[in-house]
């Protein structure tokens, strides 16, 4: 039989009580409410754990990074040691053949049932020879994973989108996950981000196991609970923004007092991601709140839209305090001139009304 997700933490020492608690955590990090969490629990405690073989193409291992890093240590023990048993090159005790070896044996022993978590993307000139893994390129390693799974997580902003990679002028042709020609028709969920917020990894894989199903995707085939949102949308240098409170040099006065980061490059408008939200390092913070505006590393192509500190110039900026008085009198005279109009109107009708009665 099978080891579950609770084996391996009784195995681990870690009590009851805290195992319940790390599913409320879980629970919360999804985004849904207290009934789910004895789900979450009977998930953990009696199915299998998925077989997980994370593969790396051309990266540079900060979503591995980010992912060691979850702010909740039992999701990192519990979900690292499910990659660790099986296949992840970059943490796993074994190396060179022995490490390759597993691929082999984890593809016969749970065909069309395992999941393949790829970190990078491959290049395609030259035959894919700027990655090689086990002596071949890394595409035909990912190829050959995939087949015989049964979906694919494409990690962080390499896999997802091509990230840096990917920018011009791409000599070694990267390219991300969903665009490898010859890749098996496979469910594919992007969770992007240079790297990924550590707990949207970890909710993401315990999601899967969960409800044996992926998360509810948006457009692009991102999880909606994460991505649904514009950093700006929930950001708490937002009423600056809309005050027409910006930042126009670094380290101004208006820096010092939190002004908004817009004018500076910062990319929230037009970004999707978590990052005002479930925060950084256990919560703590974000880059906005450590003083540098978003680059938008979670969204397609962001190498390549014009730099990190230029301003965006396809906002529609709505400042209250600057235009409150403008827009005050727009309304005003709409007003105005609906009001007149209704008193054109009622008088024609009482005129109509007092010639009939004569």
């Amino acid at each position: 039989m099978n080891e579950t997700f609770y084996d391996v933490m009784r195995r681990q020492g870690i009590t009851r009580r805290s195992f319940m608690k790390f599913c409320s955590l879980t629970a919360a990090a999804l985004g849904l409410g207290p009934a789910f969490v004895p789900k979450i629990a009977y998930a953990m405690e009696n199915k299998p754990r998925i077989p997980v073989l994370w593969l790396h193409g051309l990266e540079c291992t900060c979503c591995s990074e980010s992912f060691i890093r979850s702010a909740h240590p039992l999701a990192k023990d519990v979900i690292l040691s499910m990659l660790s048993l099986d296949y992840d090159d970059t943490i796993m005790a074994a190396a060179g053949h022995q490490a390759e070896a597993i691929i082999e044996d984890i593809i016969q022993k749970y065909d069309g049932n395992y999941i393949v978590a790829v970190e990078g993307n491959p290049p395609l000139n030259q035959d894919g020879m700027s990655c090689i893994i086990g002596g071949k390129p890394f595409s035909e390693q990912l190829l050959h994973a995939v087949e015989h799974s049964k979906a694919v997580i494409s990690w962080g902003s390499c896999a997802s989108w091509g990230c840096v990679q990917a920018a011009k002028p791409n000599p070694t042709h990267a390219v991300p996950v969903h665009k490898m020609p010859g890749l098996a028709n496979k469910p594919i969920i992007k969770v992007p981000g240079c790297p990924p917020i550590a707990e949207v990894m970890t909710a993401v894989i315990t999601y899967i196991l969960t409800f044996e199903r992926f998360p509810e995707l948006d457009r692009q085939g991102r999880p909606k609970m994460f991505y649904s949102q514009r950093i700006h949308d929930k950001c708490y240098r937002r009423p600056h923004f809309d005050a027409g409170q910006f930042v126009e040099h670094w380290d101004d006065d208006a820096a010092r007092k939190g002004y908004c980061l817009y004018k500076m490059g910062c990319k929230g408008p037009t970004t999707y991601n978590a990052c005002s939200t479930v925060k950084w390092n256990g919560g703590t913070s974000f880059p906005i709140q450590g003083g540098h505006g978003c680059i938008g590393c979670s969204e397609d192509g962001f190498w390549d839209k014009g730099g990190f500190y230029n301003r965006l110039t396809s906002i529609n900026q709505f400042g209250i305090e600057a235009n409150a008085d403008k827009v005050g009198g727009t309304v005003a005279g709409v007003i105005g001139a609906a009001t007149a109009a209704h008193m054109a109107v009622s008088a024609i009708k009482r005129a109509q009304q007092k010639g009939g009665q004569e």
